[in-house]
């Protein structure tokens, strides 16, 4: 009644420390001596509480592990029927849904009919013990279906629900979105005769009465349980279901959609090489704009660039919002823009960028760190170690059952080095025209729910290592990467051997990099990188007449000369070192 307590993990440190006020307190989850929420209750609480959740939008996975960790401390833990964020929050204040219509996704986009993706489904319920699943996550439903959406904010999700038994599929949605673009007729909604291919449907709020009623038809429901992101299926769900029929399981679509096939793979090259084009027309106008006077806000730059991809053929807008972070807002990992944090963009800070399209051939995410001015050794010292720990990770050649948190080292350990580090996953998995996160890829040293996952050829993820200074500056770099195998290396236990292929192709600004700390090997990648930047990205530039860019291009990716020298300069890495003890977050 009289305390509000938020936690969240090192991403949102300095941005909830700005962006709430005194009647909070605020814990910085992976801080020392922080409690976790269930420690604060049973401290605030130890006679006993009633804990209120709306069982909608809490998992089941979430709910069981809060139960288990109040258990013994007499709070209980209460199902409430309303939301009680919606009973105080005036409708006119509400933003509207969103009810645009959904449409299909082309084969030539998707390379599989969504009949043989229902029988890839049914035959993974079937090993796993049961005759019928719900889908609750709309990133699944969508890649089953091959339909797209527009009601969440930069996700090509349908507003929806499935149920799929051996021979039935039925969708949970709102059917007025479903009347135009063939939607209907595609999924065979409107036919006479039923079939396994089928899809009936229902109305959205009708799921609720059909899980009680149908899930006395099966003897095993499957029911998504947690799996790294995804946190399966609510509260709610399961306690609709009789428990004897209830099968907890990871959702096999998860892992079959994480695959891309072929044609998802050709889809996902040529939605990189677009987006790489729209970000070197991007800074191009900017770089030319600011040495004619004109001055940009950290806004200003976040719009032009999402003007400029939404640019691009096939591009649905962006994959998240974009980030554009000067100086001291840089160091917030991932600060958005507002009216009351606006700054201006001057030449004596770094400027993290980082955004990301959604395109009807894939998913694309991009951060780069830039300098307009003259960056100081301590910025330049960071920037090439976060580069350093991207190109050591890019080069890895490993056997395939490594666990994927194994790999994480690679990235930090460059900065590990002085004793700095970031409090964020260096990466996770992206869709194909999907979620730009997705399970089951997390990579995270110290994240236990990912110690068990291990790469498989056709995965997509990001790799964005970066180093903060809070009040200064930030850096961090993210490419996207493709698991490749090498069937040219045989493991001696076995093993297929796997590698990296970089997708992203924007590139780098040298001025931030200090050269001795590059190694030979790494000048070379360096240099071949830039080379298929000219090959992919120049080519689509000409073609798109986009000559600014092209020129901006060719400047941003001139040799690097391959000769090197690692030494270190003893007195950057004390000023990092001491940064690490007192301001690195």
């Amino acid at each position: 009644m009289n305390k509000a307590v938020l936690w969240t993990d090192g991403r949102y440190h300095l941005q909830a420390d700005e962006q709430i006020d005194c009647n909070w307190l605020l814990m910085r989850e992976g801080r020392k001596n922080i409690p976790t929420r269930a420690q604060w209750l049973k401290a605030e609480f130890p006679n006993g509480a009633r804990l209120g959740a709306n069982p909608k939008i809490i998992s089941e996975y979430m709910w069981k592990q809060v139960k288990h960790e109040l258990a013994g401390a007499k709070i209980h833990l209460i199902a409430l029927n309303v939301s009680l964020v919606d009973e105080i929050w005036p409708k006119s204040e509400r933003p509207k849904k969103r009810t645009k219509d959904a449409f299909v996704l082309d084969f030539k986009y998707t390379g599989k009919n969504y009949t043989a993706k229902l029988e890839e489904v049914r035959n993974e319920v079937k090993k796993a013990g049961a005759n019928a699943m719900v889908v609750t996550s709309l990133d699944e439903i969508a890649w089953l279906l091959n339909i797209r959406g527009r009601d969440i904010p930069f996700s090509p999700f349908l507003r929806s629900y499935l149920i799929l038994d051996m021979d039935n599929v039925f969708l949970y949605v709102n059917s007025k979105q479903l009347e135009k673009n063939d939607v209907l007729s595609y999924l065979h909604a409107q036919s006479v005769f039923k079939h396994y291919d089928t899809v009936q449907i229902r109305n959205y709020s009708d799921l609720w009465i059909d899980l009680r009623t149908k899930s006395q038809l099966y003897n095993k429901i499957l029911l998504p349980s947690h799996c790294v992101y995804s946190e399966g299926a609510s509260h709610a769900i399961y306690e609709h279901i009789i428990p004897e029929k209830r099968l907890p399981h990871q959702s096999p679509i998860i892992y079959l959609k994480s695959v891309k096939n072929a044609v998802e793979i050709e889809g996902m090259k040529r939605a990189h090489v677009k987006d790489g084009a729209a970000m070197c027309d991007f800074f191009a106008y900017i770089e030319a704009q600011m040495v004619k006077g004109k001055v940009f806000t950290e806004m200003d730059m976040a719009n032009i660039l999402d003007d400029f991809r939404f640019e691009q053929l096939e591009s649905l807008g962006n994959s998240f919002r974009t980030i554009v972070g000067f100086a001291g807002n840089g160091a917030q990992p991932h600060y958005i823009p507002t009216k009351n944090t606006n700054a201006i963009v001057f030449h004596n800070g770094t400027v993290v960028i980082e955004s990301g399209g959604q395109y009807y051939e894939g998913t694309t995410s991009v951060t780069r760190t830039i300098h307009y001015g003259e960056p100081d050794e301590m910025m330049k010292e960071a920037y090439t170690r976060v580069l350093v720990g991207q190109i050591s990770f890019s080069v890895l050649t490993f056997p395939n059952n490594m666990k994927i948190a194994d790999a994480d080292i690679l990235a930090r350990g460059p900065l590990w080095e002085v004793g700095l580090d970031y409090l964020h996953e260096t990466g996770h998995g992206v869709g194909s025209f999907l979620g730009v996160r997705e399970s089951p890829i997390a990579i995270q040293y110290d994240l236990e729910v990912a110690t068990k996952q291990t790469f498989q050829p056709g995965y997509y993820f990001t790799i964005e290592p970066g180093y903060y200074r809070e009040g200064y500056f930030g850096v961090r770099l993210q490419n996207i990467f493709q698991v490749v195998e090498k069937p040219w290396l045989q493991h001696t236990s076995g093993h297929k051997y796997l590698g990296f292929k970089t997708l992203t192709l924007v590139p780098y600004q040298q001025k931030l990099m200090t050269m001795h700390l590059l190694s030979t090997h790494q000048r070379k990648w360096l240099n071949r990188y830039n080379e298929e930047i000219r090959q992919e990205v120049g080519a689509e530039l000409k073609r798109q007449g986009k000559m600014d860019g092209f020129y901006w291009m060719m400047e941003n990716t001139k040799y690097i000369p391959e000769n090197s020298a690692t030494k270190l300069s003893s007195g950057i890495c004390l000023a990092l070192i001491v940064a690490a003890l007192g301001l690195a977050v």
